[in-house]
């Protein structure tokens, strides 16, 4: 590797902000203007440099690849779900980026009809995503709706099932969500200029979209919609919801083109969701500081509060996240001590009520494709840190989990590595766990990758990845802090890491990393912290407070520009969030935030080496924020370590959307990693 190589660096142009007293000089603002093609010209001035300081690993990281590639079974086919009277799976073959859909007429030895073909609707661009994918009631027309951007502007589509024909309507800047009323009738969300699904449309099939009638819109920028249909398809709801309130309207879909009543009127910090069974609405709720939520119900005619009958009392050490309706019971998804349990409930105190047993202590587990109301049998994906992803059907009467596929993994044997849980004391007493996968019999200390999120209430699970294997079979501990802010042990665990709280998220991910050094687990030389979006804000914050601590950080797509984003309104996802990090508007949280914003605390020291990843397209964590950061890094950074920035130029949030070229960008991302950590050879 040429030590000589210099890197590019971006010019200086003055923008000061003031606000409660304080001036702030942003030299790199003008990096926002992706129109302007300097700003062009420096990202790629900064993969062009990456390129070169990395040349070394190209062989490498192809060959990284091609592992990767290889431990995947190329030619695959998922477990085929029911919906009325058709049995629908996906395929992927080989040498293909994306899946293919398809489904067989009343038995799996019917002739298989081929629906969507992403290979195809993809051909040419740099990048597809298909976001949601809804069969009518008659299951004659598949609505669609996809990017192509990275920018998650999605578009529907309509696609006649018996004749093949695909229309677009032009419902364009499509939100999340979309749902069949009836045959001829879907509502969907739209999309306001800073990405706030913001209303509900409803369109008619043969009408021009410029005909689809507004139901509802949301005029508070600090809330967002988003749709559902109960499993039983007699209502559809709409949730107009902010981090902290939930209002829930529900239409009787026996009259599809009727009035959507609300469920119960938005209150400051009540959450709720909804489903329905039996002409009974089931409410999750938070209200009366049922901190981790209870299970109320009410007459679907009797909605008012005072009829609402408690059906699963609050519990501090359980938290109840939501429930899902089938004819003869309810499936409760619940949380307890950082790991998912799911509860079959006949009803209050029935005794046939009973948590599912899993086959590992530590694992992940979430709902399947269940679609039939009316079956006794739950479909669950499963996994683990040394378990491929697996389908099981949960046979409800017999109490039987049957293994219905479990992801084939080549080159690997599960009995070769270990996974354990273990605990880190936090400087304020608090029990952090952490979950550690690695190779059986591995010499101490190792080099070590620590990932966390430690936002929004998101729970990292244990999931299998076999681009990690690579990782571990190279000798590399791999470990999850799930830190404070995250979703694992119940809302308070949220609450303890939010807002005027969020310190907690640092300075817990700093007290593992200082329990794997104090016992020997790891060395600050072999350690490598990872995180990505929220988790990026993490590792920007560690990069300030504990730069020594770690010998490489790797910051993917990262929120770090906290404090001018949070003040611009237009830009995506700000003002949705001021629950989350505070509005430094607000002079008490303008000063927290102002503790650990990542960019206004980058100063004159040094850093340890540094990968940070982004997207030009991304709409959640805008380019120019890791742009922005390693600009002013280069210039204020006085060690000699790496310090690299990967812009993908034709991607998103998510980075590249094939399933090869992700590996790809995954392959490059560790071959960095395991060169930093002397794991090359």
């Amino acid at each position: 590797m040429n030590e000589k190589i210099i890197p590019p660096i971006a010019k200086k142009e003055s923008k000061i902000t003031e606000i409660f007293d304080q001036k702030f000089d942003d030299n790199y603002f003008w990096l926002r203007n992706k129109e302007n093609q300097k700003v062009i010209d420096y990202l790629t001035a900064e993969n062009e440099y990456t390129a070169e300081i990395t040349k070394h690993l190209d062989t490498f990281n192809e060959n990284l690849f091609d592992e990767m590639k290889n431990r995947i079974k190329e030619d695959d086919e998922s477990v085929p779900y029911k919906l009325s009277d058709y049995y629908y799976y996906t395929k992927n073959e080989k040498g293909k980026e994306y899946k293919i859909y398809f489904r067989k007429h009343l038995n799996l030895d019917a002739e298989e009809e081929k629906i969507l073909d992403l290979n195809e609707l993809s051909e040419g661009l740099d990048y597809y995503w298909l976001q949601r994918y809804k069969i009518s009631p008659n299951q004659k027309i598949l609505a669609y709706s996809f990017d192509n951007t990275g920018y998650e502007k999605f578009i529907i589509q309509i696609k006649d099932l018996e004749t093949g024909e695909t229309s677009t309507p032009g419902m364009e800047n499509v939100g999340w969500n979309l749902e069949w009323a009836d045959d001829t009738t879907i509502y969907y969300t739209l999309r306001d200029d800073a990405q706030r699904a913001y209303a509900v449309k409803r369109h008619i099939l043969g009408t021009p979209a410029e005909d689809d009638v507004f139901i509802f819109e949301e005029e508070d920028i600090t809330r967002r919609v988003s749709i559902w249909k109960s499993k039983d398809k007699k209502y559809i709801f709409v949730n107009s919801e902010s981090t902290l309130s939930s209002e829930v309207r529900f239409l009787d879909l026996s009259n599809p083109l009727g009035e959507f009543v609300v469920f119960y009127p938005r209150e400051k910090e009540h959450e709720y969701n909804i489903t329905h069974k039996d002409g009974y609405f089931y409410i999750v709720t938070n209200s009366d500081d049922s901190t981790n939520f209870k299970l109320m119900r009410s007459a679907v005619d009797k909605i008012s509060k005072e009829f609402w009958e408690e059906i699963i009392s609050h519990n501090e050490d359980v938290r109840l996240l939501w429930t899902e309706a089938f004819e003869n019971f309810l499936v409760i998804h619940k949380r307890h001590e950082g790991l998912k349990k799911v509860e079959i409930f006949y009803g209050k105190d029935n005794e046939r009520n009973h948590d599912l047993t899993f086959p590992e202590p530590i694992y992940g587990v979430w709902s399947g494709d269940n679609f039939v109301y009316n079956s006794d049998i739950v479909r669950l994906e499963y996994t683990s840190l040394i378990t491929p992803k697996s389908v099981f059907d949960y046979h409800v009467n017999d109490k039987q989990l049957e293994l219905m596929k479990e992801e084939e993994v080549k080159n690997y044997n599960k009995e070769d590595y270990v996974t354990t849980r273990k605990f880190v004391k936090a400087r304020d007493g608090v029990n952090v766990p952490i979950s550690i996968v690695h190779k059986k019999e591995l010499s101490l200390p190792a080099p070590t990758m620590l990932y966390a999120y430690g936002s929004y209430g998101y729970p990292v699970d244990t999931n299998f990845s076999p681009t990690i294997v690579s990782l571990i079979e190279r000798g590399m501990i791999y470990i999850i802090a799930h830190v404070r802010g995250g979703g694992e042990l119940g809302r308070k665990w949220y609450n303890d890491g939010k807002m005027l709280k969020k310190m907690n998220t640092f300075t817990d991910f700093i007290d593992c990393a200082n329990y794997l050094i104090n016992n020997k687990i790891t060395t600050s030389e072999q350690l490598v912290a990872q995180g990505g979006s929220a988790g990026g804000l993490l590792m920007g914050v560690i990069m300030n407070m504990r730069p020594k601590l770690f010998h490489l950080i790797i910051a993917r797509v990262p929120f770090i520009d906290v404090i001018n984003t949070m003040l611009d309104e237009s830009i995506p996802l700000t003002a949705l969030e001021w629950d989350e990090w505070g509005n430094p508007k607000i002079k008490e949280q303008f000063e927290y935030m102002l503790q650990y914003s990542p960019y206004e605390n980058i100063v004159r020291k040094d850093y340890p080496h540094i990968l940070v990843t982004t997207g030009l397209n991304d709409p959640r964590v805008a380019y120019w924020e890791p742009a922005k950061m390693v600009a002013k890094l280069r210039a204020l950074k006085t060690d000699e370590n790496i310090l690299i920035l990967k812009t993908n130029m034709g991607a998103g949030h998510g980075g590249a959307s094939g399933r090869y070229e992700k590996m790809k960008e995954t392959a490059f991302i560790y071959g960095f990693a395991l060169d930093k950590v002397g794991l090359v050879k």
